[in-house]
């Protein structure tokens, strides 16, 4: 009697935990061993880090601000990782370079109109961070994405005006050195934990 009574406790417990949470967990019973149930709960991945220590005040402030950045700057390079596998296939079926230059145009002129007004508000330290985070994205350099789709001067032009504002769209990114920081800030905000 006791057992069943645990049972049903434990059930209602488990489920009122589990809808004020939201999330949607599933509870199967697998097997009964010596008259015990046994449960399984799925649950999502939990990603763990440990809490950063900071050598300054002035080093913390660097972090917070590296994590404010990349906050703002990575669903812009998700969405160039999604746009480049959208458009590939389709300019990959274009056969003369007219046609994929007036294609490309209206491309950018989309993109332009609809993202433009938020790329110009980029500070130069966001525009660092997501020329980083589109090769991370793409598993190429914003300069090889420019050159499969615009040709080598054109990506020569955009990496020469680049280098006038402290760019190199040439950039790789490092998620075991370099930018091990930023790597864990994006699993981070992919785990939902900032």
């Amino acid at each position: 009697m006791k057992k069943i009574l645990f049972s049903i406790l434990f059930i209602l417990i488990a489920t009122t935990t589990i809808i004020a949470q939201g999330q949607p967990f599933i509870v199967t019973i697998d097997t009964i061993i010596d008259g015990d149930t046994l449960y399984f709960y799925n649950l999502r991945e939990v990603v763990i880090f440990p809490q950063k220590e900071f050598k300054s005040k002035r080093e913390q402030v660097k972090y917070t601000k590296l994590v404010r950045n990349v906050k703002k700057v990575y669903p812009y390079a998700k969405l160039a990782g999604e746009k480049l596998e959208m458009y590939a296939p389709i300019l990959d079926t274009l056969t003369s370079s007219k046609e994929r230059d007036k294609y490309f145009d209206i491309i950018e002129e989309q993109l332009w109109e609809e993202y433009g007004e938020d790329l110009k508000k980029f500070t130069i330290s966001q525009g660092a961070i997501l020329i980083k985070l589109v090769d991370r994205q793409c598993q190429m350099s914003t300069y090889q994405v420019l050159k499969d789709f615009r040709g080598g001067f054109s990506a020569f032009f955009y990496q020469a005006f680049a280098r006038l504002w402290g760019y190199n769209l040439k950039v790789k990114y490092d998620p075991s050195r370099e930018d091990k920081d930023i790597e864990e800030i994006i699993l981070m905000i992919e785990a939902d934990a900032i």
